[in-house]
């Protein structure tokens, strides 16, 4: 079972759309990566973008999307004229490459920049950029697994506080089932919309959020 983020129609906008931005704020705003990643993640315009708004991943340039992100967080730019180069930059890349992994695995910019900040995304440059996307998509399910080897249940109800105990009477989800999704014993991916539902609404989330990827199940 695979559930993107979003409509594919739309991907290849964004991936252009986010790419002009991380490259327009870092090399003609001068604005750090991780302080552009970070502001673009806490922004409201990510949440949007992440799914899919066509006003954000469509309706606007990269130098547009940029200014509003860091409008938008209060962090202040010199400003200048919109330059969106033929030429692409590994910052260019980065965002790219960034938007299609959001897209890929539904996971939310917060936790994507949090686990992999921009700055370690624009050093993958050299070996991932004339590569499948897909290259890179693995790799940065490998550091997800290296950094939390559970499973992505586990994860939201941690960082919800909640014991499995706490989370089965929350949500109306049988503990047992709530324990064997997270042991990896009983596959989420194939768990019914209203359990994912019941789930993700006592977690906060969105229901593609608890999907596991392949390699994982």
């Amino acid at each position: 079972m695979t559930i993107h983020a979003y409509d594919d129609i739309y991907l290849n906008d964004a991936q252009k759309v986010l790419g002009h931005a991380v490259d327009f704020a870092l090399m003609s705003l001068n604005i750090e990566p991780d302080i552009f990643g970070s502001a673009f993640a806490v922004s409201s315009v990510s949440s949007q973008f992440a799914i899919g708004n066509p006003s954000y991943v469509a309706g606007m340039n990269g130098c547009e999307l940029a200014r509003e992100v860091l409008t938008s967080v209060n962090i202040k730019f010199d400003d200048t004229e919109d330059a969106m180069y033929l030429d692409k930059s590994p910052e260019y890349w980065a965002g790219w490459a960034l938007a299609f992994y959001q897209w890929y695995s539904s996971r939310s910019f917060m936790e994507i920049l949090k686990t992999v900040p921009l700055s370690e995304i624009i050093n993958m440059y050299p070996v991932f950029h004339e590569m499948d996307i897909m290259q890179f998509a693995d790799r940065m399910d490998e550091i997800f697994k290296e950094k939390y080897p559970f499973t992505r249940l586990k994860y939201k109800r941690l960082n919800c506080n909640l014991s499995q105990s706490e989370l089965a009477r929350n949500s109306g989800v049988a503990l047992r089932q709530i324990q064997l999704f997270e042991q990896r014993q009983r596959n989420i991916n194939n768990a019914s919309a209203i359990t994912l539902l019941k789930l993700s609404r006592t977690l906060s989330c969105r229901m593609e959020e608890l999907i596991e990827f392949q390699e994982a199940q």
